[in-house]
């Protein structure tokens, strides 16, 4: 919920100067009581960082009580076992550690930092957070107004609305559908009790991964996890399952008075797993992915100037798979820039990419990947995303080969039978001129 805080100077140095890894050496580590992690052992610094991720996030949310597994994470800092939450901030600190904790649709994560000579004093209080949480009434209160203040500044931002309108038209009343973060009448309801029981949802050993950085041996952390996480219930609240997505080609327009209109574009998406996921990829990375030389970017930005940015992406959450787009124009150009859209759309569905724009995007995704690699929290969030995604341990090494591997025909057959120009919709939020709701 809240942004890393670091505790100390010095640890904020330590991270700052790790350069990125040019090999990472990834060992799976199975303790004494049976956690399995994946942990690269980086010595020369005494610091590690330790991700905790737990699958099912704000999915988990029981019936009529949206947001509280988000609102129970935000309470974690507040407080455990016998500190109320000042004890509990200057014990922290005084370990020169970080605890930071985040919620999305699919996971829960914790992200721990800390130097090795407080390794023992930093995980009893991790533990001690993890299985003793307070949510006392006060803190309960302070934090509610905390995210009620939040959603009552996203009900005026048109990206919140656009993504919130999208949601619940593609997602229905799964809980894609609906905000993580709950509702004002949502949170607002909710009670001491909900926090403790959105809190047993969420922590269970059979949604349980790890990713360790840093300076511990592989004994080391299984006796640590043990420690730490041994006594985690087996089971947690059942995960929901996969949703039918639901978009259909066309236009919706929510009148918001403001002088640009956001859009967010999207069709039917792929699966992580897909066979064919590289390929998608690089065409995305072609046609709108995180390049000035996308032909999103040079035909709606660079040739016509109707907007500052443009984009697309893949989405494969772990419950359904949507691709999708987002720009934002004035009102009275927003209809060009979708128009535009949807042309280049069409076109890479009919004429595919060209051999030259092929291995340009091959050059930019494998040149960047290395870039991913700059430090021991970047690294360890990424081990245990790789865990959950069923990557093998062997991915980092051979990622680039197998964007390498991808052919022009394989993009090209690909985008013909994938990109869907009929079935795009655009959500539309400001007083676009020219454009009016409509289905295909």
């Amino acid at each position: 919920m809240r942004a890393l805080k670091l505790t100390a100077a010095a640890l904020t140095a330590w991270m700052l100067a790790l350069p990125a890894l040019a090999e990472v050496d990834i060992q799976e580590v199975t303790s004494p009581g049976g956690i399995t992690a994946w942990l690269v052992e980086e010595p020369s610094i005494p610091f590690t960082a330790l991700e905790l991720r737990f699958r099912g996030g704000t999915s988990l949310d029981a019936p009529g009580k949206r947001g509280a597994i988000y609102l129970m994470g935000g309470l974690l800092e507040e407080g455990s076992g016998e500190m109320g939450a000042q004890d509990y901030a200057r014990e922290l600190e005084g370990l020169a550690a970080s605890f930071s904790y985040d919620s999305s649709k699919d996971t829960f994560s914790i992200s721990a930092r800390f130097l090795s000579e407080n390794r023992d004093a930093v995980m009893d209080l991790l533990h001690q957070t993890i299985h003793e949480p307070r949510f006392d009434q006060d803190a309960l209160d302070r934090v509610r107004a905390q995210v009620l203040s939040g959603l009552r500044s996203d009900a005026k931002d048109p990206n919140d609305i656009a993504g919130k309108a999208f949601n619940a038209m593609a997602f229905g009343d799964h809980p894609y559908g609906s905000d993580g973060k709950g509702t004002l009448e949502s949170v607002a309801a909710l009670t001491r009790q909900d926090m403790f029981e959105a809190h047993e949802a969420v922590f269970a050993r059979d949604r349980l991964y790890v990713g360790a950085v840093g300076d511990i041996k592989a004994e080391e952390l299984g006796v640590l996890l043990d420690g730490l996480l041994g006594d985690l219930p087996e089971t947690g609240a059942p995960i929901p399952g996969p949703v039918e997505v639901n978009i259909s080609g066309g236009v919706t327009v929510i009148d918001f008075p403001s002088p640009q209109s956001v859009a967010i574009f999207a069709q039917k998406g792929i699966d992580r797993d897909d066979p064919e996921f590289f390929a998608a990829y690089i065409m995305n990375q072609i046609l709108g992915g995180g390049s000035f030389e996308s032909r999103l970017m040079t035909e709606v930005r660079e040739k016509r100037g109707l907007t500052y940015g443009i984009g697309s992406y893949l989405v494969p959450r772990d419950l359904a798979a949507t691709y999708m787009g987002s720009v934002a124009s004035a009102n009275g150009k927003i209809a060009e820039a979708i128009s535009v859209v949807r042309d280049e759309w069409r076109k890479m569905a009919g004429e595919g990419v060209s051999e030259k724009e092929l291995q340009d995007a091959k050059t930019y995704l494998t040149g960047a990947y290395p870039l991913r690699f700059d430090g021991n929290g970047q690294i360890a969030s990424i081990l245990a995303g790789m865990q959950m995604q069923g990557l093998p341990i062997d991915y980092i090494a051979t990622r680039n080969d197998k964007v390498n591997a991808v052919t022009l025909e394989d993009v090209n057959s690909f985008a013909a039978k994938f990109m869907d120009p009929e079935g795009l919709h655009f959500t539309v939020v400001g007083q676009p001129e020219g454009l009016e709701a409509a289905s295909n």
